[in-house]
């Protein structure tokens, strides 16, 4: 009986992942949505009878409904590289004449559309989806594997002959119409709209329930083959073997022979691109070849042989209704042109932001002046100049406000900055409310529950003022608060109480000190054991931390001059908050670093700062943040500047690229 249920379970499933083979794929369907709706329905009910036969690649998954509270960081086994951008055809000549320089055979070229999306690296192993990771910062990436999942475009389980193991990357993407679609329910809501399908697309990704983000309707489209052994000897015929196995490949990609038929290409899609359904920002070119792909290599950030043609902005005019002003976390006055509605690359454009009243002098700008607008990289509108002519006599020039639009506080501009602060940074709603958000994020303190809309009903309802007022929430206090049921105020309570364990460099981040971003509160949790020692520091003890400046500096030592932020965190402490180093426990690889001292300088392309430095110390080695005689190696990245000077100076000291530091570390011992 067991056999018999395993193998009917099993038949469901292969007849169900071919029929979302031919409609997603093939754009073709051999079954009737009610057929397909019934076999899935008897596939779910033999799958909750028969939970010994789970399956995560089971098409019943597709419709989510699991919840990742938490993304974890993974390294990527192939870097995701970027791409160079050209602008006009001359940059794509001389990209060109690079590449003949190396090449000596006729040179081929895939053209590809550049879809506007979140990049993304899936892992298949003999035939099965195993992890999606998304780009991060090329070197690693949050695993989002089950939100990939619901996302239809991406086959589960491939089809055919396969390699054994391989990555394949891809973008994932909103149609124009589904973007509509999310909007329109947002406003039905009450909710804000999202301002475009890519970042829309990106943050759906990073939602904790899979099936709120079946619901966003998310497509993707996959592009690269990536693997150790190569099955095709071009990127052309890879693509073609990509759609046998099962993948959604682009229909609009063409092999073009030489660069005639790729700027032809250009020039069609610049015409046709809101044809799509789709939102593009330009088009991809690679290398056809392999083996000449190999040839050319990669420089630090991006292959030699793929260029990324960007389309330029379109231009369209409109009428300026009013300026208004924003107040962000820091303090900073954003200043905001509201705009008559006007579709612009294929969106609607209502709002611009004008940035600093430098910008608004310079453009002359006037009350209901016609204005020309651009969207800055195809996403961001901006202003880019005026059109005189339609200007009225009586139109008078936009004139910077002097006082805080929030608390009324004047405003400051530091010298030698465009921008203005509202300086009451402790009593400024949108500050206190911006710096408990920020305390909260996932960076830092990562409470689970305390969302922005939640923070501000508790701000509303005087209940917070400042981060250490959530350790003093009660349950009978948040149960009143609108659309809060039990469960989700219990939620709250523990995810504080939890936080209580977060480590001290991420608190020193959370409390948000002035320029203290993730990687400064690292290098300070460092160097100081503790909030005290920090608190007691010098501007000149301070500056002595490698990145540390004179302004970081400052900003630190004013904020423990404040009473107020004394007194938070004095509560911080009294509620058990980490605001110590707490004891390592590095696991130690091997010992081979003994004894020795090293400093990175420059920019790092193989690695990230903080990764080499406990690779170091994972090989007992010592990281020293100066150059002097105590320094045994100096790992120099691209622009190295006056640390690699002073080392040369010293003499003594080892100098090494980052390769000859990896050779060092993998070294047999």
């Amino acid at each position: 009986m067991s056999e018999n249920i395993a193998q009917k379970i099993e038949e469901l499933r292969a007849e169900l992942h071919q029929y979302n083979y031919e409609y997603y794929i093939l754009d073709q369907s051999s079954i009737s949505d009610f057929d397909f709706d019934s076999k899935l329905k008897e596939l779910q009910d033999l799958e909750i009878k028969h939970p010994e036969f789970y399956d995560p690649n089971s098409p019943t998954l597709r419709v989510g409904g699991e919840v990742t509270k938490n993304f974890p960081t993974i390294q990527h086994q192939f870097r995701m590289f970027s791409l160079d951008n050209s602008y006009d055809f001359d940059d794509l000549e001389d990209w060109e004449k690079r590449i003949v320089k190396t090449i000596d055979d006729p040179v081929e070229f895939v053209a590809e559309l550049k879809y506007d999306g979140a990049s993304i690296s899936i892992l298949y192993e003999n035939g099965r989806l195993i992890q999606a990771v998304s780009r991060g910062d090329g070197f690693q990436g949050d695993e989002i594997t089950n939100n990939v999942r619901t996302i239809s475009d991406i086959p589960l389980t491939l089809k055919g002959e396969f390699p054994p193991q391989f990555f394949m990357r891809g973008e994932i993407y909103l149609t124009r119409k589904n973007f509509d679609k999310i909007n329109e329910r947002r406003e039905e809501e009450g909710l804000d709209l999202f301002m475009n399908p890519r970042n829309t697309a990106s943050g759906s990704l990073k939602m904790q329930d899979s099936g709120e983000v079946r619901k966003r309707k998310l497509s993707a489209v996959l592009y690269q083959f990536i693997s150790t052994e190569i099955p095709a000897e071009t990127h052309w015929e890879l693509l073609q073997n990509s759609k046998k196995w099962g993948f959604k490949v682009s229909d609009q990609a063409k092999l073009c022979k030489n660069l005639e038929e790729v700027k032809d290409f250009i020039n069609s899609w610049d015409e046709h691109r809101h044809e799509l359904p789709f939102e593009i920002d330009g088009i991809v070119l690679k290398v056809n070849s392999i083996k000449q792909q190999s040839q050319l290599g990669y420089t630090a950030k991006s292959p030699r042989w793929a260029m990324a043609y960007k389309f330029k902005a379109e231009k369209v005019e409109t009428e300026l209704q009013t300026v208004t002003y924003q107040v962000g976390r820091t303090g900073a006055i954003t200043p905001v042109a509201n705009l008559k509605p006007v579709l612009l690359a294929g969106t609607i454009v209502k709002r611009a932001s004008l940035h600093n009243e430098d910008i608004i002098k310079k453009l002359g700008l006037h009350e209901h002046d016609f204005v020309y607008v651009e969207k800055g990289g195809e996403i961001i509108p901006k202003i880019v100049g005026i059109n005189e002519e339609k200007r009225k006599l009586e139109s008078q020039e936009i004139q910077y406000i002097t006082n805080c639009p929030e608390c009324g506080t004047e405003l400051v501009r530091i010298e030698d900055q465009a921008i203005h602060f509202c300086p009451n940074d402790l009593h400024c709603p949108p500050q206190v409310v911006g710096r408990m958000i920020h305390y909260v994020s996932r960076k830092a303190l990562d409470i689970e529950g305390l969302g922005a809309e939640t923070i501000e009903q508790l701000y509303r309802a005087k209940l917070v003022e400042n981060p250490a007022d959530f350790y003093a929430l009660t349950k009978e206090q948040l149960l009143p608060l609108e659309r809060m049921a039990e469960k989700s105020a219990q939620n709250i309570i523990d995810g504080v109480a939890k936080s209580k364990q977060i480590p001290f460099e991420k608190v020193l981040f959370g409390i948000g000190i002035k320029h203290v971003g993730e990687t400064v509160a690292k290098k300070l949790a460092k160097n100081f054991n503790t909030i005290d020692d920090l608190k007691n520091a010098t501007i000149e003890e301070l500056i002595q931390v490698e990145d540390i400046g004179g302004k970081i500096a400052e900003s630190i030592v004013k904020f423990f001059n404040d009473a107020e932020n004394i007194a938070m965190i004095e509560r911080l402490k009294s509620y058990g908050v980490q605001l110590e180093k707490g004891e390592t426990t590095s696991e130690v690889l091997s010992t081979i670093l003994e004894n020795q001292t090293f400093l990175f300088t420059g920019k790092l392309s193989l690695f990230t700062r903080e990764a080499a430095e406990e690779m170091v110390e994972k090989h007992g080695g010592k990281n020293i943040s100066a150059v002097s005689k105590n320094l045994n190696y100096l790992i120099v990245g691209e622009k190295a500047g006056s640390k690699l000077k002073k080392a040369q100076d010293i003499g003594t000291i080892t100098i090494l690229d980052e390769q000859e530091f990896l050779n060092i570390i993998s070294a047999p011992i």
